[in-house]
């Protein structure tokens, strides 16, 4: 996993916390798409985030839950069922958030899985990433090399 992406909004750092917080993320998803959990969204806590009066999903993960985490300024969050995940980027902030500041940031936490094997529903406020179960096993790289 690259620790230092350049994006015309400057350098994208990913500090060994968030690397680690997103190797956690990673296996947890793994070991439920092997057991056949379903991966949900945190149940929402309105003394942490409350809904936006404009979008919908971007104070999504604020709740502490096993499927997300930050990189930088960035929030992700994993929900999914069956056999397709769905990644949602956000912004700490809930400002506006580039297709392609989105795309690195996804390209961070889905470190090995093809490009080409991941669908895109850009948005403003928040972007959101589809793919396979199959495609995530098959190929993700965890920085610390354990399976």
């Amino acid at each position: 996993m690259s620790s230092d992406l350049i994006s015309s909004q400057g350098p994208l750092n990913t500090s060994p916390e968030e690397a680690a917080r997103r190797d956690r993320v990673m296996r947890q998803i793994l070991t439920d798409i092997r057991d056949s959990r379903t991966i949900k969204l945190p149940v929402f806590d309105p003394s942490l985030s409350r809904p936006s009066d404009q979008y919908a999903l971007t104070n999504i993960g604020a709740e502490p839950n096993d499927y997300s985490g930050q990189i930088g300024e960035y929030r992700y969050q994993f929900e999914g069922e069956e056999d397709l995940l769905h990644l949602i980027i956000t912004r700490i902030d809930s400002a506006s958030l580039t297709v392609e500041m989105a795309q690195k940031v996804a390209s961070l936490v889905l470190d090995g899985v093809p490009t080409a094997l991941i669908w895109l529903r850009p948005g403003t406020y928040s972007q959101h990433f589809y793919f396979g179960h199959d495609d995530l096993i098959g190929n993700l790289v965890l920085t610390d090399g354990v399976d």
